[in-house]
C-alpha cells in the first residue's frame, strides 16, 4: 500500500483497517511543490492559449481579381487546409465581382498561415485579413515585426534562422534596394508581440525589434493595398528610409 485517503484534514483507514502496520506522514519538499505549481500554471496558460486559438473567424480577401470565381478561390486556399466557406462578393445588379471575398477555415493553424503572408491569385497579389472585429471577438494581434539596424551582409536566411529560435517564422521581407531594415512574420502573434522593444545580436551586429503595425488601414505597408509607409523618423533611426512601392522582396521561410 502506498498511502491512505485524506479528506477534510482527516486520515481514513484502508479497507482492511489499520492493522499492525506503521504509517509515516511526510510533507512534499518545497522545491518539488514549486515545480508542481509551475507545471500547473504552465499547463493552465497553455490551455488558455489553445482555447483562444480554437475559433476561426471569417477572413476577408482583398485585391481579388474580378475574373476569379468562388471555385477558384476555394481551390487556391485549400492548399492551406480545409476550407469551410469561400465567397466572392458580387454586385447585385450586374453580377460582377466587387474585387474582394470571404473565406473560413476549419483549422486555426491554417488560418494563421494564411494571415501571415500575401497571396498570388490569378496573377495578382491579394491580402487576407480579419475584418474589423465585432463585439465579443478576440482582437487581432499583429504577427509581423520591424527589424531595424540591419547590415547589408544579413540575408533572409540569417534572419529566418535566428528568429526561428523564438517561434515559427513564416516570412521574411528585406526591402530592395537595401534600406537597413527588414520585416519578419511569425505564425504565432504572441511571439511577435513579446519580441517588440528588444535588441538582438545577429552576425555580431545589434538590431532593434519593434512593432510593424501600420498607422492606419489606408496605409497598410508592404502587405496592404495602400502604398505602405513607415514613419520617416523611425526609418532614419535605423539607418534607412522607406518609400512606398513594390520594391520589397519577400522570402518564404518554411
Amino acid at each position: 500500500m502506498r498511502g491512505v485517503r485524506l479528506v477534510d484534514g482527516k486520515l481514513h483507514p484502508p479497507e482492511a483497517g489499520w492493522g499492525d502496520m506503521v504509517f509515516v506522514c511526510v510533507f512534499p519538499k518545497a522545491e518539488n511543490k514549486r515545480k508542481s505549481d509551475e507545471q500547473l500554471e504552465n499547463s493552465t496558460a497553455k490551455t488558455k492559449r489553445m482555447e483562444s486559438k480554437q475559433k476561426c473567424s471569417d477572413l476577408i480577401v482583398l485585391g481579388l481579381p474580378y475574373k476569379t470565381t468562388e471555385q477558384e478561390l476555394r481551390e487556391y486556399f485549400e492548399n492551406f487546409g480545409e476550407v469551410l466557406m469561400a465567397q466572392v462578393k458580387k454586385d447585385l445588379k450586374t453580377g460582377q465581382s466587387k474585387g474582394f471575398g470571404f473565406i473560413r477555415f476549419g483549422s486555426s493553424d491554417s488560418q494563421g498561415r494564411v494571415l501571415s503572408q500575401r497571396h498570388m491569385i490569378d496573377g495578382r497579389w491579394c491580402d487576407v485579413k480579419i475584418p474589423n472585429s465585432k463585439e465579443g471577438q478576440m482582437p487581432y494581434l499583429n504577427r509581423k515585426i520591424f527589424v531595424g539596424r540591419c547590415t547589408e551582409d544579413m540575408t533572409s536566411e540569417d534572419l529566418c534562422e535566428y528568429f526561428n529560435k523564438f517561434g515559427e517564422v513564416t516570412d521574411v521581407f528585406i526591402p530592395k534596394p537595401f534600406r537597413a531594415f527588414a520585416f519578419v512574420t511569425f505564425l504565432e502573434p504572441e511571439i511577435a508581440q513579446n519580441l517588440c522593444g528588444e535588441d538582438h545580436i545577429i552576425k555580431g551586429n545589434s538590431v532593434h525589434v519593434s512593432s510593424a503595425a501600420p498607422k492606419s488601414d489606408s496605409h497598410s505597408g508592404p502587405f496592404g493595398r495602400g502604398p505602405g509607409r513607415i514613419d520617416p523618423k523611425v526609418a532614419a533611426n535605423y539607418g534607412g528610409h522607406h518609400h512606398g512601392g513594390g520594391n520589397q522582396k519577400g522570402y518564404g521561410c518554411y
